[in-house]
């Protein structure tokens, strides 16, 4: 059984930032890539970070270049989004996923795992 266990969402005022988690259990994720995606009320899923099997090569969406990390640690199977300069426009629930290939992947439709989410809620 694949499970993904995200952490470290909250409520938080805007300028500031939120480092999530996400912890990964069931098979060996160390060489597969993993990302990060988010969604809002009324909203498509939106890709934001994806990171290859090593940590190597990261890729980012626009939206969050820059004031977002995307960062692994494969000894602990864990992956990281640290969040900084945070707007309103980022409050969404946020998930990891993980697919089966070492490379970065983009879109949603390419990753066969996901967490449950945890939510961001960013206060002008």
């Amino acid at each position: 059984q694949v499970q993904l266990v995200e952490s470290g969402g909250g409520l938080v005022q805007a300028g500031g930032s939120l480092r999530l988690s996400c912890a990964a259990s069931g098979r060996t994720f160390s060489n597969r890539g993993m990302g990060w995606f988010r969604q809002a009320p009324g909203k498509e899923r939106e890709f934001i970070a994806a990171i290859n099997w090593s940590g190597g090569t990261t890729y980012y969406a626009d939206s969050v270049k820059g004031r977002f990390t995307i960062s692994r640690d494969n000894a602990k199977n864990t992956v990281y989004l640290q969040m900084n300069s945070l707007k309103p426009e980022d409050t969404a629930v946020y998930y990891c996923a993980v697919h089966d290939e070492m490379i970065v992947r983009t879109r949603w439709t390419e990753y066969g795992y996901w967490g449950q989410g945890t939510q961001v809620t960013v206060s002008s």
